[in-house]
């Protein structure tokens, strides 16, 4: 067998190698000379994948480094395999194994002077007798055998400060500043990383890899490196570190007391028991030697124009340009500042659409640019990132009187700017999950979202209703009537005066936000004024599918006031679907004046059943009742609206409520009604947006709250219907024609809002109602 695998066993091999062989010194190799019944023995260092020749023969090279001098490069030397045998090793070799060959040919080697490795190299196949031995041992070996080699290498390490130019050593140190890897000009990846040890020299090392993730797996300074079979040089005074053939690195986290668990991407390595006490002492004399940085910021600690370093965990990402990426992160904790939302198309945005809703109040948009781009495209959702110096710079939109933060992850990689991707098993990882496990979601999705702001977006510097009315009372407020005892007032003179005033203006619609007017509508709740935005419908879905996969209970079908029906659908989940027809004088009803409850159904079943029946109520079965699901997903639907209840506000009472209703001698199923005799209170749709107006004397900001007087269509409908939103653009397109710009000042009185609506009415109202009544009210704030 011209391949063999040879076990060690008690430091043995259990099958000798032939009798008549004798080991020959790779120093003694020579082209020409006579090696019969000789063989070559050493540790694989490197291989490359197996290929075909122009002729179809299969082609296999390793290095091998000989074992008597693991350090020196030009005790190391190519093997070419061919034919049978190149397939037969590449299927075997792992790094680090020790491997023999006999019946070899020695050949001058034409890239000795570039890869400064033995003169020769040794050509191996079987058609000319060779013969080669692998030495491994059993995979069960413990923790200082995991080289699976035969003789267990001893290797020597050079302290910093007796390194030499041209050398090829093997060193330990602490990582005292790093860069995490980044495309180079190149097409390979690169990390610098500063080392220094107990002789308080430094060195600096430029490391090249193909593969990311066979460079040096560094966190953080202060961990500790072990590089093997590193290229030292001179440059300008100051010994530097470059890769060569054959280097390896393993790192290990720094801190003193954690367990030492070597980190690298290579399933072969050696790691011996006394390296525990270097790593030990390198921790200890770091602790006082090197300023380690503390655990990294959390966004609920962040502040303005701070650049700062992030552990968090990736949930949606979409590209903005060329030279731009967006990556949405969480910490667990909230921003106490507005943070900046970057507008991207719903198609680019990869992620789980209803985790990304879920997060909205907590997340933020981190925006990446130029050579990152490329490793945040490659990062997996979900996955841990320790991001590196990004900067928390403090802005403003245009028109907007609170500022924000935005962040940004510059391009280059200066102060260590990068992205590290952490594994699951790092300490700052396991502490990050533990405790974003133990987040309330319900809780965050209670806050009113106005902590985040879209560039689309309105009352980003309100945290609900109740507040912006109460600040409102200390503010001018302007009113639009076409009350003709009034005069027109100047904005001017209206920002000069104390509130509360009524006055009449004649004004230009400047701009005004959102730009994308379906973004306007919200949900409101009137009893604690909370605002809050409308789920879209993969949020829905996903309540319908978790609630699906709870069959119905049949003990609760066919009650006094509802009769019910159950199927298997045919697909594979064979998924259970329970509708209950709520009854009438004990009669169904038509399905236009038909209310029922749905068990098990998906969005899509639900909006066909909405389309013939006048009402749909989703619901589940517990062991004694039907309920309703979670307050996330709308607790009615009729025709194209889906009616929601404040979570904060409502307190649900059982199904069995809607019986008294049923009772009555002509049932409207009302929403409102439904939902106060279910314990809901009902959230109302509603438009708000920020105008910006001028008339020439100064500029005002307006906010508008209104259900449906102002554009004359209703807030709840205007989600589903095309035909609306077109009318609401075409409204806002007549205040304020596109492409119409408009500075500080407008000379023109023409075009003003006052005119576009001479039916408005106002209520003379000391404080002024916020558009609950037939009215639509301004209250301005001088733009600052």
């Amino acid at each position: 067998m011209p391949v063999q695998l040879l076990k060690i066993v008690k430091e043995q091999s259990e099958t000798p190698l032939p009798s008549h062989l004798q080991k020959e010194d790779l120093k003694h190799l020579q082209e020409g000379s006579d090696h019969t019944n000789k063989y070559i023995q050493g540790i694989v260092v490197l291989s490359y994948p197996l290929t075909k020749l122009g002729d179809g023969t299969d082609f296999f090279k390793i290095v091998l480094q000989g074992v008597d001098d693991l350090c020196s490069r030009d005790n190391s030397i190519n093997i070419l395999i061919y034919g049978k045998m190149a397939e037969d090793c590449a299927k075997i070799i792992r790094h680090g194994d020790t491997f023999i060959v006999a019946g070899f040919k020695v050949i001058k080697s034409p890239t000795a002077r570039e890869d400064g490795r033995h003169g020769c190299h040794l050509e191996v196949s079987e058609e000319d007798g060779s013969a080669i031995y692998i030495y491994t041992k059993p995979r069960t070996a413990t923790a200082s055998e995991t080289a699976f080699v035969s003789i267990a290498p001893k290797y020597v390490y050079t302290p910093l400060n007796q390194l030499k130019d041209g050398t090829i050593v093997n060193l330990y140190g602490v990582v005292k500043f790093f860069k995490p890897p980044y495309v180079s000009k190149g097409t390979d990846y690169c990390s610098v990383v500063t080392l220094v040890d107990p002789s308080n020299v430094k060195l600096t090392c430029t490391l090249f890899n193909g593969n990311p993730d066979s460079l040096p797996k560094i966190y953080k300074v202060g961990d500790i490196a072990r590089f093997h079979r590193i290229k030292i040089r001179e440059y300008n005074g100051q010994m530097q570190g470059i890769t060569s053939g054959g280097f390896a690195s393993l790192t290990f986290d720094g801190t003193v007391g954690a367990p030492v668990v070597p980190r690298t991407s290579s399933k072969v390595y050696t790691f011996m028991d006394e390296e525990h006490k270097t790593i030990e002492e390198l921790r200890v004399w770091a602790a006082s030697n090197i300023s380690i940085s503390g655990p990294a910021a959390k966004l609920s600690s962040v502040q303005p124009m701070l650049f700062f370093d992030l552990t968090c965990q990736l949930v949606g990402k979409a590209k903005v340009d060329g030279s731009s990426f967006l990556l949405k992160v969480w910490d667990g904790t909230k921003c106490p500042y507005p943070t900046w939302r970057v507008p991207v198309e719903a198609k680019d945005l990869e992620g789980e659409r209803v985790l990304l809703y879920q997060l909205r109040n907590l997340m933020v948009d981190i925006l990446v640019y130029d050579n990152h781009v490329q490793l945040a495209k490659s990062l997996k959702i979900g996955s841990f990132l320790r991001i590196y110096s990004i900067h928390a710079k403090q802005a403003s939109a245009d028109n907007e009187d609170v500022s924000h933060i935005e962040f940004h992850l510059h391009g280059g990689t200066c102060y260590g700017r990068g992205i590290g991707v952490l594994p699951e098993n790092n300490p700052d990882v396991k502490e990050l999950k533990t405790f974003l496990e133990s987040v309330d979601l319900a809780d965050s999705q209670n806050m009113e979202s106005m902590s985040s702001v879209e560039l689309d977006g309105t009352f980003s510097d309100f945290t609900d209703l109740e507040s912006h009315l109460q600040r409102c009372q200390q503010l001018p407020v302007t009113v639009l009537t076409d009350h003709q005892d009034l005069n027109n007032t100047e904005l001017k003179t209206i920002m000069n005066s104390t509130a509360p005033q009524q006055y009449r203006i004649r004004a230009k619609l400047r701009t005004y936000k959102p730009q994308k007017l379906h973004q306007s509508v919200k949900l409101h709740c009137s009893k604690c004024n909370s605002l809050q935005e409308v789920p879209d419908g993969d949020v829905f879905d996903f309540i319908l599918q978790r609630s699906a996969m709870t069959a119905p209970n049949p003990e609760l079908h066919n009650s006094s006031w509802y009769d019910s029906v159950m199927w298997t659908t045919q697909d594979q989940k064979q998924r259970k679907i329970a509708i209950h027809f709520v009854k009438h004088d004990e009669m169904l009803r038509q399905p236009e004046d038909t209310l029922l409850m749905i068990e098990g159904g998906t969005l899509k079943e639900v909006w066909k059943l909405t389309k013939r029946f006048k009402c749909v109520i989703p619901v589940r079965s517990t062991e004694v009742d039907l309920e309703l699901l979670d307050l996330s997903a709308p607790f009615l639907l009729q025709g194209n609206v889906k009616y929601y209840g404040c979570k904060q506000c409502s307190a649900p009472k059982p199904i069995e409520s809607l019986s008294s209703m049923a009772a009555e001698e002509r049932p409207s199923w009302d929403p409102t009604e439904i939902a106060q005799v279910l314990g809901i209170e009902l959230l109302q749709y509603v438009f708000i947006m920020k105008f910006t107006l001028v008339d020439g004397t100064g500029a005002l900001n307006a906010y508008l709250f209104d259900y449906e007087k102002f554009f004359q269509i209703p807030a709840s409908e205007i989600l589903t219907n095309n035909f609306l939103q077109k009318k609401m653009q075409m409204t806002m397109n007549m205040l304020c024609p596109p492409g119409r710009k408009l500075g500080p000042k407008a000379r023109s009185n023409e075009d003003c809002l006052a005119d576009k609506f001479p039916k408005a009415k106002c209520e003379c109202q000391n404080p002024p109602v916020y558009l609950s009544q037939p009215t639509w009210t301004l209250t301005g704030e001088k733009e600052l």
